[in-house]
């Protein structure tokens, strides 16, 4: 589940707000349980501990599934991402920009593969060719089991000006025919021909619908992916804070008019779980591939 700071949250954030319901979770972390088995556990009343199943249920952190005349729970989710809003860094000028999914310059994929816009699919799945048809430009979301994409950041950099950091965002998931809550894959960035580093998607994510991902989506395809942050600093690369190569914003060529931008999964990597990139009105979070580039 991938979570933001908004009001859109709080059911969550108030249903982990008890050490009751923690204890619930750690129990149906194990298996699955009817009320009185979690009552007998808790030493609690089955009246007490069904309120307390329902807060969870409706928060989508358990799902309920009638059994008989027995109510037995399970946990719907694994894993909680909570993405906080990103610092500002107000010493410097910047400018900023966002880069729609589908206005990539170069790609090459494999299937499974394919293109999503509000209203369907653009094109066929699983033909890359399609990749190169006009209507990308309209997707919300991509896929591919390898290979990588990429896409042209434009550099507006004066010349007397000095490149001091950069941040990317994007959504992104591991990609399996149709989902794989629990697929592991090896997702590199890199940016003017330097790794930025590699982020291993978890999964691919269809536990509960994304927030804008739009209703003729399958429940059990794609949803939502995760916020990850991108750094390049005079301090080397990071991903969502952690060190994550060697790459200084130095590496970074400031007299070209545009740096390339990739995604890809490498031949090479040791989980080849593919990728998927969520746009605008698509997944947990409405927006494309932004980008802050800080100068001085």
């Amino acid at each position: 589940m991938d979570l933001d700071i908004s009001s859109k949250s709080l059911s969550v954030f108030a249903a982990l707000d008890s050490d009751v319901r923690l204890k619930i979770i750690r129990l149906l972390s194990k298996k699955k349980m009817n009320v009185t088995d979690i009552s007998n556990e808790l030493n609690l009343s089955n009246a007490i501990t069904t309120k307390h199943l329902n807060k969870l249920e409706e928060a989508n952190i358990i799902k309920t599934e009638r059994i008989g005349k027995q109510r037995v729970s399970g946990l719907r989710i694994d894993t909680i991402n909570v993405s906080f809003p990103q610092q500002l860094y107000s010493k410097f000028d910047n400018w900023k920009l966002e880069l729609p999914i589908g206005q990539y310059t170069k790609f090459n994929v494999a299937t499974t593969c394919g293109l999503a816009g509000q209203k369907g699919f653009i094109g066929k799945v699983d033909n890359p060719s399609y990749f190169m048809d006009p209507g990308r430009y309209q997707a919300g979301m991509l896929w591919f089991a390898k290979g990588f994409v990429e896409y042209e950041i434009p550099n507006h950099l004066s010349t007397n000006k000095e490149l001091e950091m950069i941040e990317i965002s994007a959504e992104l998931s591991s990609e399996f025919p149709f989902s794989n809550n629990q697929w592991p894959s090896d997702i590199t960035v890199t940016l003017d021909g330097h790794e930025i580093g590699t982020w291993t998607s978890p999964g691919d994510f269809s536990d509960i619908r994304g927030r804008y991902t739009p209703a003729w989506v399958y429940n059990d395809m794609n949803q939502y992916g995760m916020l990850k942050s991108f750094r390049i600093s005079k301090h080397g690369s990071f991903i969502d804070g952690q060190h994550s190569s060697n790459t200084l914003i130095s590496d970074i060529d400031q007299s070209k008019p545009s740096w390339p931008l990739r995604f890809e999964v490498k031949d090479n990597a040791k989980h080849k779980g593919g990728c998927t990139i969520f746009g605008n009105k698509f997944g947990n979070h409405d927006q494309a591939i932004k980008g802050i580039f800080y100068y001085s």
